[in-house]
C-alpha cells in the first residue's frame, strides 16, 4: 500500500513499504533489503530483528547524523524531543570520542526499551552510555562541550532547542518539522511559509555568534528535510 505525504512544492511524495519515508515499522523480513558489511547496513538489520520502529526514522535518524557529526565531534550528545532515542546512538556510533547521551522527551515511547536493548547488544560498547529522561526539555542543564541534536521537533518545539542551546553556547543541529506558521511575516510574498521560519532560526543563531549551516537529507525520506547546524564562534 502506498502513503502520499503533501510536499512543500504541492507535490505528493509517495512512501511505499521499502521507501526511505516509510512509516510501516523495519520488519524481520526487510532486513533483507540491507545486506551490505557498512554501518549503516548493520545498524538496519539490528533495527529490522527489533521491529521496532518505522524505516524513516532510521533513515532521518542516520542522515541527520552523519551530516551533523561532519561539523559536531565529540562532546556529551543530548538529543531534544528525542522520541525513540536513535539520534542519540547513532551520534555514539557515528563518533566514538562523545562520553555519553541524554535522550530527552516528555515520555518515554514503549519501544524505547526494546530498541536500547537491541543496539547494545549489537555493539556492547553503547551499554549504559544513552540516559533516557521523561520531562520538559528545559528541565535538562546544558553544560559546556555539549553537542544538541534534535530531528522533527515540532513546531515551536524547534525554536525552545535553538534557545536552549543559544544560552548555554553549545553546537546544535536541528531538523525542523510541522512549522508554525507566520501571515504576517515580512517575507511572505517571496517565501513559503514554512522557509520563512527556518530562515528567522538560522539568522538568529547568526545573531547570536552562530556559524550556520543550511543543509537538506534526502527529499525521498521526509518532505521537512532542511537540517540547520550553528556552531558558536570562538
Amino acid at each position: 500500500m502506498e502513503q502520499k505525504t503533501p510536499a512543500p512544492d504541492g507535490a505528493a511524495i509517495v512512501h511505499r513499504p521499502g521507501a526511505p519515508g516509510s512509516r510501516k515499522n523495519l520488519s524481520p523480513q526487510a532486513a533483507a533489503h540491507y545486506p551490505g558489511p557498512g554501518l549503516f547496513d548493520r545498524l538496519a538489520r539490528v533495527l529490522c530483528a527489533a521491529d521496532c520502529l518505522p524505516r524513516k526514522e532510521l533513515y532521518e535518524a542516520w542522515e541527520t547524523a552523519r551530516r551533523a557529526r561532519r561539523r559536531l565531534r565529540g562532546g556529551r550528545v543530548v538529543d531534544l524531543a528525542a522520541g525513540h532515542g536513535l539520534l542519540a546512538y547513532v551520534m555514539l556510533l557515528l563518533d566514538d570520542s562523545s562520553p555519553s547521551a541524554l535522550a530527552v522527551d516528555l515520555r518515554r515511547p514503549a519501544m524505547h526499551g526494546r530498541l536500547a536493548a537491541a543496539l547494545e547488544a549489537a555493539w556492547p560498547r553503547l551499554a549504559g552510555r544513552v540516559t533516557f529522561i521523561e520531562g520538559p526539555l528545559e528541565a535538562v542543564e546544558l553544560v559546556p562541550g555539549d553537542v544538541v541534536v534534535s530531528a522533527h521537533a515540532c513546531g515551536h518545539l524547534t525554536d525552545t532547542i535553538l534557545d536552549l542551546a543559544i544560552a548555554a553556547r553549545v553546537p546544535v543541529a536541528v531538523l525542523p518539522c510541522c512549522h508554525v506558521h507566520d501571515p504576517h511575516h515580512p517575507l511572505s510574498a517571496w517565501l513559503p511559509p514554512d522557509l520563512c521560519a527556518d530562515v528567522d532560526r538560522a539568522w538568529r543563531l547568526r545573531a547570536a555568534g552562530y556559524e550556520v549551516r543550511a543543509q537538506t537529507i534526502p527529499a525521498a525520506i521526509t518532505p521537512m528535510n532542511r537540517l540547520l547546524i550553528g556552531v558558536p564562534r570562538p
